[in-house]
């Protein structure tokens, strides 16, 4: 059942996401002819159009992200805190198949919308020295991770994508979250949404801070100290690396019973 939830979310979003991304597109090529323009010409009207269109490119790139973010909400929001929610609810799918097929697709259009708007600076910015020259850096940065890193050069990037798409999982679940546990009252069901995004925020930061500074105050940090122990600097990025990835993890594992929760036991729909 998750998969065809996967296919009905993928289909409901591509419609909206696919052609903005075009429109990106055509704007940053834009964006490139205008600039050309305004490096030749004399003429303070192409400037001014030149200008305008580069302006363009900017409020796309605004709009595709934004979209991409309200998107999450929005789909979230509607099928299952809304009417759809009566419908959404009784289909063979657990509460878990729900959420997660709302955030697998959230997060592939993060990433989607990364790599389309660094493909836009690309194409806005396009010449064949500038481009060479990005491609061979990239290359230069590859030959050197595996020269001198080998393997860990791989399980760094392993690390780092993990990190993403958890980070990614974990910045959804707060909102959903929220959302959920607003929509457990009978009213005020937004208001109550925002003000406890803004409580979790705040409970968050609290926690953090106190659990750092507890950890370097602890028995255990000081015994670890004591101890004659020599790290790499590939090591400790790869400690630091999972150290982020759990503490990422145990965040959003938190929203994430919550929002489970509240939408099996207290979502309220009228």
């Amino acid at each position: 059942m998750l998969r065809k939830l996967l296919k009905h979310e993928f289909r409901a979003t591509a419609r909206i996401m696919g052609p903005l991304y075009l429109i990106l597109l055509v704007t940053a090529m834009g964006a490139n002819f205008s600039a050309r323009v305004m490096d030749r010409a004399d003429s303070r009207l192409l400037n001014a159009l030149g200008a305008l269109v580069v302006m363009a490119f900017v409020v796309a790139i605004i709009g595709v992200c934004f979209m991409s973010f309200f998107l999450m909400l929005q789909r979230f929001y509607r099928n299952l805190l809304r009417d759809e929610g009566y419908i959404m609810f009784t289909l063979p799918a657990s509460v878990h198949q729900q959420v997660w097929s709302k955030l697998i697709v959230s997060t592939v259009w993060y990433v989607l919308t990364a790599a389309v708007v660094v493909l836009s600076f690309l194409v806005a910015v396009f010449e064949v020295g500038f481009v060479s020259a990005f491609f061979r850096g990239i290359e230069q940065v590859l030959q050197a991770m595996t020269a001198y890193y080998a393997l860990n050069g791989t399980a760094f990037a392993l690390e780092l994508a993990a990190l993403c798409f958890v980070g990614c999982v974990a910045f959804a679940l707060q909102f959903y979250a929220a959302m959920a546990v607003g929509h457990s009252f009978s009213n005020h069901k937004l208001l109550l949404s925002v003000a406890f995004y803004f409580a979790f925020q705040f409970a968050s930061q609290i926690i953090g801070t106190v659990l750092l500074v507890g950890l370097a105050d602890s028995p255990l940090v000081a015994f670890l100290s004591t101890l004659d122990i020599h790290f790499t600097a590939m090591s400790a990025v790869h400690i630091t690396m999972w150290l982020l990835l759990a503490g990422t993890a145990v965040y959003g594992a938190i929203f994430y019973f919550l929002t489970t929760y509240f939408l099996k036991k207290r979502l309220n729909l009228e």
